[in-house]
């Protein structure tokens, strides 16, 4: 069976918006390394249209080679959208989801293949409350944002998790790798 990896940027006060944290060379590349390791990721409107920016860079690549890499690893991975708003995707290895999310997923997780990954707040949040994640990679960058999206918003109920490993950045970025206690 597959597992499901939410995988999340955030900062030490808890904020995971996209445009917070201090992504580098190493962490792009090793989010790169997690891509090529995925058999699709479940994305949220609000994410998916963030991703829309990689494509980007292959058709005018960066001076850095980190983010080209990347750009490339996002654009092979299979994209699973979740909206009720966009009609159709233009990014052809993406599918708008035909199902809800927690059917969406249980059947993904009985197909053969890769883990399947997921980068949106929202689905992680979602995830957690149906206790469908096997996997929670919190990538922690060393800064204090001071204000945006809490991760754990609207989670009401306790969830213990078990590290399993951690890995460190030379930029002071730790991630966090965690499984849920199953009570």
């Amino acid at each position: 069976m597959r597992k499901i990896i939410a995988a999340i940027n955030m900062t030490m006060d808890g904020i995971c918006d996209h445009t917070a944290g201090i992504p580098d060379e190493e962490i792009h590349q090793h989010y790169t390394e997690l891509l090529g390791q995925g058999g699709a990721i479940l994305y949220g409107r609000i994410t998916y249209e963030l991703m829309e920016f990689w494509p980007t860079l292959l058709e005018n690549p960066s001076e850095e080679k980190s983010m080209n890499d990347f750009a490339t690893a996002i654009d092979r991975i299979p994209k699973i959208v979740f909206s009720r708003t966009i009609k159709n995707v233009e990014w052809q290895s993406a599918t708008l989801a035909k199902r809800a999310l927690k059917d969406e997923v249980l059947t993904l997780q009985q197909q053969p293949g890769k883990d399947i990954l997921v980068g949106s707040r929202s689905l992680i949040i979602q995830l957690i409350k149906l206790g469908l994640i096997d996997e929670l990679q919190l990538c922690i960058h060393p800064m204090v944002e001071g204000g945006g999206m809490a991760l754990f918003e609207n989670i009401n109920d306790r969830i213990i998790f078990k590290l399993i490993k951690t890995k460190t950045f030379n930029n002071g970025a730790i991630i966090l790798y965690y499984q849920p206690r199953k009570e």
